[in-house]
């Protein structure tokens, strides 16, 4: 299993916490969403996670991705 970190932008709320994690579960591989609102952050588990889909995944929840690191 992989872990993928992203600095998310944008997020003030529990229902932005909602939508970011109900787009990043339906992309394939994805086990487990976790949404740090307070720090702005989000980490994905899962296998053979596809970055380019994720970061996709994120801007069509409607937020932004300020430098990405994968752990």
């Amino acid at each position: 299993m992989t872990q993928k970190h992203y600095n998310v932008t944008g997020m003030s709320c529990g229902h932005c916490v909602a939508s970011i994690t109900e787009e990043v579960r339906e992309v394939a591989g994805v086990s487990e969403v976790v949404v740090d609102l307070a720090a702005n952050a989000v980490t994905v588990h899962g296998t053979g996670l596809d970055d380019e889909r994720l970061r996709a995944a994120i801007v069509d929840a409607g937020y932004g991705i300020a430098d990405p690191v994968t752990a």
